[in-house]
């Protein structure tokens, strides 16, 4: 799922196509996208798209008159820009909306339909679709340190939790907890001052990173390959890779359908992670340490 820094990098690219444009048309291939009846899809042709904004992982494009456009990418959606009148993908195209210089074009690959748009007018229905985290890039250290210990919970699930910190999500979230050297389960309520001021900086300095990277790397182009699994990444996506920082093997837990990526040797103290049905299945064969682990593969 586009978290964050991959929303901003849509906004970075999108400003300069679609803003001061003026939607000459738009094209429904999936009736599943729309979730919102009132005002109709239709009320935006012609109109004037006259600012960008980004709420938690939602794309919004405002139009004159106080009319959104709210897209949720979920997993697999993703914007891509084409020329004028450009047909929508087969398989995997959602929507277009036509400009008279391009057409910009929501896919969604699998054949899952999680991807949606709502028509929104006025502000104040537009802040009804804002879960209310705080955005980790303008708060101060205490107002992260009391919105991280409103209940106890654990370190991956907190920074996820789009109540509590906006943007984040499962691949950045590996990656912030290997900056600051901490477990994914580490609980919240057990942390210590110095502790959340680590947490808060790698938070910061994380995410910093990856959105001046990401913006870098694309330049004047459009985003193609927005992912979750990026080049550089120190941990997600990188099961049984060396950690870049220590040369331990990536390990991994799955949980529903998330996981977590972590280095035992840099955020646990060398203690492998388990989750409650692989430790069950398992019992006293689950290896403790990465020595363990290592013994049991020879």
């Amino acid at each position: 799922m586009p978290e964050l820094p991959d929303i901003l990098l849509y906004l970075h690219t999108l400003e300069p196509r679609i803003v001061c444009r003026r939607i000459t048309g738009v094209r429904l291939a999936s009736p599943f996208l729309l979730r919102s009846v009132t005002p109709p899809l239709s009320a935006v042709e012609g109109r004037e798209v006259v600012g960008l904004r980004r709420i938690g992982k939602r794309v919004v494009v405002e139009l004159e008159g106080e009319l959104f456009l709210v897209f949720h990418l979920m997993i697999a959606g993703r914007f891509r820009w084409k020329p004028p009148g450009a047909a929508i993908p087969g398989k995997v195209g959602l929507l277009a909306l036509d400009f008279e210089h391009g057409t910009l074009i929501l896919t969604e690959a699998g054949s899952k339909r999680q991807a949606s748009l709502y028509v929104v007018e006025g502000v104040d229905a537009l802040a009804q679709h804002d879960p209310g985290g705080l955005e980790v890039m303008e708060i101060d250290l205490p107002t992260f340190g009391r919105a991280l210990q409103r209940d106890n919970h654990t370190l991956k699930r907190a920074l996820t939790d789009p109540h509590l910190f906006s943007g984040i999500g499962n691949a950045y979230s590996d990656e912030i907890l290997h900056a600051a050297r901490m477990s994914p389960f580490k609980q919240t309520g057990s942390m210590s001052d110095e502790e959340i001021r680590r947490l808060y900086e790698a938070v910061r300095r994380t995410l910093s990173q990856w959105i001046a990277r990401l913006q870098r790397e694309t330049g004047e182009g459009f985003p193609e390959k927005v992912t979750a699994f990026r080049e550089g990444m120190a941990v997600h996506g990188r099961y049984r890779q060396p950690c870049p920082d220590c040369g331990a093997p990536i390990q991994r837990i799955v949980y529903a359908a998330n996981e977590a990526n972590y280095c035992a040797n840099c955020q646990t103290g060398g203690r492998l992670l388990a989750d409650r049905s692989l430790s069950r299945l398992l019992k006293q064969d689950w290896p403790r340490t990465l020595d363990e682990l290592e013994k049991k593969r020879l």
